[in-house]
């Protein structure tokens, strides 16, 4: 019988919409402006994991939310009561999972050769609360065999080590090219989908929106997901194939 498939499934922007969190933002700025907030909270928050990524420092997924969120009111010359900042931070940690992912997930379920892993740039807290207390995700928590972070090594993805990390949490050795290559990762995120193939792992990129791969980092296959699909349950289905 052929082996366990490691499967990494990336929490933000992939099972987790953060597009969601402007429902919440919504209630104080109306939708559209709730809107253009929303998607520049997400912006700074991948920006600036980059930018302590180059500066060789660290600070925790929920601290660089916060503090994301505060620029991207800043930027849109409003502001909010703390009150009102911890209940967003609050919903972040329960935010709503998109359409596909019930589907794919209980394709999962039933895929037994399929070991299913969160990896994720997010605290322990963070991710837990969303998989086991979201209503959206809860349902689903026993899928997967474990949370993975990168609070252990205080990295952000796609910086090396992240993956490194999450091949040795699976029982993989990170010095092995084969091992690294029994691995995939699963993602809506360009670049972690170009982190994880730099280090030798599989990349399984959803493209919901269906723009077709347009990252250029990196040329050749090597910066290129190797399989792409529109949706999460498509994801599962190309993987149990090309094993």
């Amino acid at each position: 019988m052929a082996g366990r498939i490691i499967v990494a499934f990336d929490a933000y922007g992939t099972l987790l919409s953060t597009e969601s969190i402007a429902q919440k933002l919504a209630v104080h700025f109306g939708q559209d402006k709730a809107q253009t907030i929303a998607g520049t909270w997400r912006k700074y928050q991948l920006e600036y994991t980059w930018r302590l990524n180059s500066m060789n420092q660290y600070e925790d997924f929920s601290k660089v939310t916060h503090r994301s969120l505060n620029h991207a009111l800043a930027e849109a010359e409003v502001d909010l009561s703390e009150q009102d900042i911890g209940e967003l931070m609050r919903a972040y940690d329960t935010l709503s999972i998109f359409s596909d992912v019930g589907p794919a997930l209980e394709k999962l379920r039933q895929a037994d050769r399929i070991e299913g892993y969160v990896f994720s740039n997010g605290t322990n807290d963070m991710v837990s609360s969303s998989i086991h207390q979201s209503p959206d995700l809860k349902p689903y928590s026993s899928v997967f065999e474990n949370i993975v972070v990168v609070e252990q090594v205080k990295k952000f993805k796609p910086h090396p080590e992240t993956y490194y990390h999450l091949a040795r949490t699976v029982g993989k050795d990170p010095t092995s090219a084969k091992d690294m290559s029994e691995m995939w990762l699963v993602s809506g995120n360009p670049f972690d989908i170009v982190g994880a193939r730099a280090v030798g792992m599989k990349a399984a990129w959803v493209d919901r929106a269906g723009n077709g791969w347009q990252d250029a980092v990196v040329s050749g296959e090597a910066g290129r997901p190797s399989v792409m699909a529109k949706s999460l349950d498509e994801v599962v289905d190309a993987i149990s194939k090309e094993c």
